[in-house]
């Protein structure tokens, strides 16, 4: 049945692909809803939206204004012909502050709830969420609502606090939370175009700048692909798949440990020969009290290296001290196609291009 699907952050990483997909995908046209505070603006990421989405976009794209952040978002959109919206626009930033997050992200979601009860004809309303929305908690986590033990960070609070308030409105909206993995590659040959706290850990550790491991070696990472993600957000906004909480992540018994995460980079870097004359070793684990008086004494060294390579692992840090398991039945129930990239190999094929271009300020080399 031909709709209307809105995308929020549609220039975002994710969206920008997944409105491409559900151009290959369907009939729908789409409305691109994209931060923009000038009509100049607003014109230039829809020049670009439209070069990147290419000739399927023609006559089946809008493009327009909307600030999460704003009581009046999508006020030039018509809710009565809105039948699908995928809520992506947010701040990922895992030092994100706290105010910016719950304007954003858990505000943002409540006026988009807002906007969502005014569509008659909506089918699906999904929310793009994090895996770590489970906060603290350790263990088995399910694909239902999370019962708070804390926080690590801003970011996974505002997280969780938006999954809350779109499934309070499951009486009466067709809500879907999809929480998502770490993802590392745009697809499966391990090629980076967004970098983000698991790149630039590594890049420390190849280049000598930390020499601690902070965590748990058996702690489980959940990494995936763009590719791989967005195929799965496709296939969970059909209307036929059952509303409530997908994790779309690999199976857990696929899951390496940071651990082995560490050993593969160390693999590949060993290749190096720049990082063979560096003569570097394997970072030596490091408890969390031990890490945590390691930021504590880091603080008064704001201008030091150490306070630098700290600063950009510390906001994520505490999680991997805090090993949990992430299920996925019930992504695995409403995708029969589902097909996850071995995290391993891709993570020896993200290690082997970041060396290669040198965490993309060079041009790899192609034969």
């Amino acid at each position: 049945m031909r709709g209307t699907t809105v995308i929020t952050g549609a220039d975002g990483y994710l969206g920008r692909r997944l409105a491409a997909a559900l151009l290959d995908d369907g009939d729908d046209e789409l409305i691109l809803a994209v931060r923009a505070a000038s009509a100049a603006e607003l014109a230039r990421k829809q020049q670009r939206l439209a070069a990147e989405l290419g000739s399927a976009a023609a006559g089946r794209t809008r493009c327009v204004a909307a600030d999460v952040r704003h009581d009046d978002l999508l006020s030039d959109v018509d809710p009565g012909v809105v039948t699908r919206i995928v809520h992506a626009a947010a701040v990922t930033r895992f030092n994100v502050e706290r105010d910016l997050a719950d304007d954003v992200n858990v505000a943002g979601t409540v006026r988009l709830r807002a906007f969502a009860e005014r569509c008659a004809h909506l089918r699906r309303f999904a929310l793009l969420s994090t895996l770590y929305a489970a906060g603290s908690r350790q263990g088995d986590i399910a694909e239902e609502p999370s019962v708070p033990a804390g926080f690590v960070n801003h970011y996974e609070w505002s997280k969780w606090a938006a999954e809350e308030h779109l499934l309070d409105a499951a009486d009466r909206l067709p809500v879907s939370v999809l929480r998502l993995p770490t993802i590392i590659a745009d697809d499966d040959s391990g090629r980076v175009t967004q970098y983000n706290v698991f790149h630039n850990t590594l890049k420390l550790f190849h280049y000598g700048l930390l020499s601690l491991l902070p965590g748990d070696e058996k702690t489980p990472l959940s990494l995936a692909t763009a590719d791989f993600t967005v195929s799965a957000v496709t296939h969970l906004l059909d209307p036929a798949v059952v509303d409530g909480v997908y994790h779309v992540c690999p199976d857990p018994e696929q899951t390496p440990t940071l651990g082995e995460l560490v050993d593969t980079a160390f693999t590949v870097f060993a290749r190096d020969a720049g990082f063979q004359r560096r003569g570097l070793l394997r970072p030596v684990p490091c408890d969390r009290e031990s890490f945590d008086d390691l930021l504590q004494a880091a603080t008064g060294l704001r201008a030091g290296p150490l306070h630098q390579s700290l600063a950009s692992v510390s906001p994520f840090a505490a999680q991997l001290y805090l090993p949990k398991t992430f299920h996925n039945e019930a992504l695995r129930a409403a995708w029969p196609g589902y097909a996850a990239p071995d995290p391993h190999a891709l993570t020896e094929a993200v290690c082997t291009r970041l060396v290669a271009s040198k965490w993309g300020r060079r041009p790899e080399e192609t034969s």
